[in-house]
């Protein structure tokens, strides 16, 4: 009678194990197949095309001219940008907070430049290799420039405004409330989240060209 209970004891026991064990491997194909696991990166994803729907009543942190101005609905801090609310970006901040601002007013337009660093005798610019005969497109050209590290860099003497622009962002993503700046001649040039944008006076920014997949740039002639 001992050695039969000993028999249905181990029975049950190899049962239970079977199962434990089809259990776990269920679980773990369906977490490995679920889109969490396989295409999620990892860390904080910023992506302006993503952002949440704001309830109209909801507060979120406010930026004007690049400055924290307080916790504010989405209307009130557009009346303080004197915008629509349909033109400020919102998105996740340094901070992790929900915020919203004026496209790149959080990386305002750096003064015009009075001396621009050039580019050194190799083809280099702080690591940069400039290519050569980059510019055959053909129309005006002018200086191109480059913002960085404080100061303005001369990339090129002469380049069309569309080879300027693609040179400059082709490939470069920018996250919301942050911008690139640049120059072409007398313009200044902004690469803002999906869009470059040009200005003649250095305040007032409208789009020159929109980004593509993977940040691309086409060339505008």
């Amino acid at each position: 009678m001992q050695k039969q209970q000993m028999i249905y004891l181990g029975i049950g026991a190899g049962a239970a194990l079977l199962i434990g064990i089809v259990l776990a491997f269920a679980m773990s194909s369906g977490q490995k197949d679920g889109e969490r696991m396989n295409e999620a990166p990892p860390g904080l994803q910023l992506d302006i095309a993503e952002a949440p729907a704001i309830n109209s009543s909801r507060t979120l942190r406010c930026f004007v001219s690049g400055e924290y101005v307080g916790t504010f609905t989405l209307a009130e801090c557009a009346q303080k940008n004197g915008v629509a609310a349909q033109a400020l970006d919102v998105g996740v901040d340094e901070s992790g907070e929900l915020s919203a601002a004026p496209t790149a007013s959080l990386a305002p337009p750096p003064a015009e430049p009075v001396v621009a660093t050039p580019a050194t005798p190799d083809g280099t610019l702080g690591g940069e290799v400039m290519p050569q005969n980059l510019d055959q497109s053909g129309g005006p050209v002018a200086a191109c420039l480059r913002y960085a590290g404080g100061e303005w860099r001369r990339l090129s003497e002469g380049l069309s405004l569309g080879t300027c622009v693609q040179l400059l962002y082709d490939g470069r993503c920018e996250r919301p409330g942050s911008a690139s700046y640049g120059r072409w001649g007398d313009q200044s040039l902004r690469l803002v989240p999906n869009r470059v944008e040009i200005s003649s006076d250095n305040k007032n920014f409208r789009t020159f060209v929109d980004q593509g997949k993977g940040c691309s740039v086409p060339l505008v002639k």
